[in-house]
C-alpha cells in the first residue's frame, strides 16, 4: 500500500521561491568584485533568478547542459546557482585557484557550453579561452561599463544586459527530482580533477539537513556569511540553507583578508559564518593584533580540514565565538558529520569538553557511516580502534562524472573516503589521518594530524605539516615542518621539547624542518604530496 500524500519532486528552484514568498524582504548582501556594496532581497533574487533562466533558454541551453561558472561569493553567483538548475541544466562551480592545465581539464571534461566569469578573472580567462573549444560564450559577471574594449573572447556580453533583456514572467519547471543540478570537481591532488553530479534531490535533502539543530542550526534569526567559496562543494550547502530557512545573506566577494572579512561581520552584523582552518588562523592574528572584538559573532563552522584545539579554545576564550567542527568532502555534499555535544556532556570540564568538540562530530540525519580494518571487516566504535572510513546516504555519490575508471564504492555500497578514523561509542567520529597520509612507523600508525594539531599550540608556531621520511630502523619516522609566526623564534630542539609528556614517545616527531610557507591546495588544505617531493631526500637515523 502507497501513502496518500502529494508527489511534489524536490527542486532547488522551490528553495529560492519559498524564500522570495515568505521572506521577501529578507536581505542579501555582497561585496562585489568590481567595487561597491550591493544589496537587495530574497524576492529580488527570485525575479532576477528567473530573468536569467529565460536568457539562457534564449542561448539554447537544455536539460542537462553544464554551464560553468568562475566567480567568488556574489549575489550573481547565488542567482547563477538558481536560475541554471532552475531550468534542468547543470550549474558547474570551477574552483579558479587550479592550476591552469586543471582548469582546463575540467572544463573540457564538463564540456561546458557557457561560462560565466568575475572581472577579477578577466586575464585567466583570456588565457583558458583557446583552449576551450566547447565554451560557446563568455559572460562577465558586471554591467556593460566593465566590458574590455578589446577582447577576443567568442561572444563576450555582460551580465546586466542578459538580464537586462528579460522579463521575470516565468514558472519553474517542474521535471524528476534526480535530475542534476551542480557540478564539483575534486581538487586532484593525487590525480586529475573528478567530477562529483548533484542531484535536485540530494540538494535540497541535504539542505534540510544541515539545518537541524545539531548540524549548522541555521535559522532565520540568524545572519550567516559563508567565507567558504561558492566554487567549492557549494559553499557546504549555505546557499541553499539560508535561503531555505530566511536567514539574512552575506556574501564576502573577493575580499577574503581579514580587515574585509571584519568589516563585513560588523556592519552586517553577522551572527553565523564558515570557513577552513587558514582563514580563522589569519583572524584570530588579525583580532589580536589590534584587540578587536566581535559584535556579534557568536559561532562558526570550521571544516576543509582539521582545526587545532588551540585555535578552537583562543576563539571562545578570547573572542567569545564558538567554533563547530565539522567534516565532509566534494563526495558528500559535503556535510558528513558536525560536533555537538549530547545532553550528558552538560557536566564536563573545559578540557574534556574541548575534547570533545575536536572531534569531527556525530553524523547529521541522513549519514551513516562505519570504520572497517584491511581485511573490511567492521571495527569496533570506541573510540580506540581506527581504520578506513566509510560512508553512505542520500548525499553521498556513487559514481564521478564520466568516469573511465571504476569507482569508490564497496560491493555492499560504502563510499570509501580516503580517511583513516576513530569512531567513540557516543557516535563522534574522529579523522586520525588520510589513508595516504598516516605514518608508519616500526608497526604502529602515527595520526600526523594529531602531531600537527600540538604543534600549532605552540605560540611560535604559525602552521606546521608533519610527513613521514624514511628510517632504517623503524620504516617510518614524522618530520615536523614548520613555519615560524613573524617576528618569533623557536630552535628545533625546543619544539621536539615541546612535544614531550604530550603524546606517546614512538610519536615523537625526531626532527623539525623550518620553511618560509608550507603549499596547499587549491582548497587550503596541506598539499603533502609537494612536501614529500621537496623532503624526498631526507631520513633520520
Amino acid at each position: 500500500m502507497l501513502g496518500l500524500m502529494m508527489a511534489e519532486p524536490l527542486r532547488v528552484a522551490t528553495i529560492i521561491e519559498h524564500a522570495a514568498k515568505w521572506h521577501g524582504d529578507t536581505e542579501v548582501v555582497s561585496r562585489l568584485p568590481e567595487g561597491g556594496i550591493h544589496r537587495y532581497t530574497y524576492a529580488d533574487a527570485n525575479r532576477r533568478s528567473k530573468q536569467l533562466a529565460q536568457a539562457l533558454l534564449k542561448l539554447g541551453i537544455e536539460n542537462g547542459d553544464r554551464v560553468g561558472t568562475l566567480a567568488w561569493n556574489t549575489h550573481r553567483h547565488f542567482e547563477l546557482y538558481y536560475g541554471v538548475a532552475g531550468i534542468g541544466a547543470v550549474c558547474h562551480t570551477i574552483n579558479p585557484r587550479l592550476f591552469p592545465e586543471q582548469l582546463v581539464f575540467i572544463i573540457n571534461h564538463a564540456e561546458d557550453r557557457l561560462l560565466f566569469f568575475d572581472l577579477t578573472f578577466l586575464p585567466l580567462v583570456e588565457r583558458l579561452a583557446p583552449v576551450c573549444p566547447t565554451v560557446e560564450k563568455w559572460v562577465l559577471m558586471a554591467g556593460p561599463t566593465h566590458l574590455p574594449k578589446d577582447s577576443a573572447l567568442p561572444g563576450l556580453c555582460s551580465y546586466e544586459d542578459l538580464l537586462g533583456a528579460e522579463t521575470s514572467d516565468y514558472a519553474w519547471p517542474t521535471f524528476d527530482e534526480n535530475t542534476a543540478c551542480s557540478l564539483c570537481y575534486t581538487s586532484g591532488t593525487t590525480d586529475q580533477p573528478k567530477g562529483v553530479l548533484y542531484s535536485h534531490r540530494s540538494t535540497v535533502l541535504h539542505a534540510f539537513s544541515i539545518s537541524l539543530p545539531d548540524a549548522l542550526n541555521c535559522s532565520a534569526a540568524d545572519v550567516v556569511m559563508p567565507v567558504v567559496p561558492m566554487f567549492h562543494v557549494n559553499a557546504w550547502g549555505l546557499p541553499y540553507a539560508a535561503p531555505l530557512n530566511g536567514a539574512k545573506l552575506v556574501l564576502p566577494g573577493a575580499g577574503m583578508d581579514s580587515a574585509s572579512l571584519f568589516e563585513l561581520f560588523e556592519t552586517e552584523k553577522v551572527t553565523f559564518s564558515a570557513g577552513v582552518p587558514t582563514i580563522w588562523l589569519a583572524l584570530l592574528q588579525f583580532m589580536r593584533e589590534g584587540q578587536r572584538r566581535f559584535g556579534t559573532l557568536r559561532r562558526t563552522v570550521v571544516g576543509g580540514a582539521s582545526c587545532p584545539p588551540a585555535l578552537m579554545k583562543a576563539f571562545e576564550e578570547e573572542l567569545g565565538v564558538t567554533i563547530m567542527h565539522a567534516w565532509g568532502m566534494t563526495e558528500t555534499s559535503p556535510l558528513g558529520t558536525a560536533g555537538h555535544l549530547k545532553a550528558h556532556h552538560a557536566g564536563l570540564n573545559p578540557a574534556d569538553s574541548l575534547a570533545i568538540r575536536t572531534k569531527q562530530g556525530r553524523v547529521v540525519f541522513g549519514v551513516d557511516m562505519k570504520i572497517v580494518g584491511d581485511d573490511g571487516q567492521g571495527l569496533p566504535h570506541d573510540g580506540v580502534a581506527f581504520g578506513d572510513l566509510l560512508v553512505r546516504g542520500p548525499w553521498v555519490v556513487r559514481d564521478y562524472f564520466r568516469s573511465h575508471t571504476p569507482g569508490e564504492l564497496t560491493a555492499d555500497g560504502w563510499f570509501r573516503t580516503g580517511d583513516v578514523a576513530t569512531i567513540d561509542p557516543d557516535g563522534y567520529m574522529h579523522i586520525t589521518d588520510r589513508s595516504k597520509d598516516v605514518i608508519k612507523s616500526g608497526g604502529e600508525w602515527i595520526s600526523s594530524i594529531d602531531l600537527e594539531n600540538l604543534a600549532i599550540a605552540h605560540p611560535a608556531v604559525a602552521e606546521a605539516a608533519v610527513i613521514g621520511v624514511p628510517s632504517a630502523k623503524w620504516s617510518e619516522r614524522p618530520l615536523l615542518i614548520v613555519v615560524r609566526r613573524p617576528g618569533m623564534e623557536v630552535s628545533g630542539e625546543e619544539l621536539l621539547a615541546f612535544f614531550r609528556g604530550k603524546v606517546a614517545k614512538f610519536c615523537e616527531p625526531d626532527a623539525v624542518a623550518f620553511v618560509e610557507k608550507l603549499p596547499h591546495t587549491a582548497t587550503g588544505k596541506l598539499l603533502k604530496t609537494q612536501l614529500r617531493k621537496e623532503f624526498a631526500g631526507y631520513s633520520v637515523a
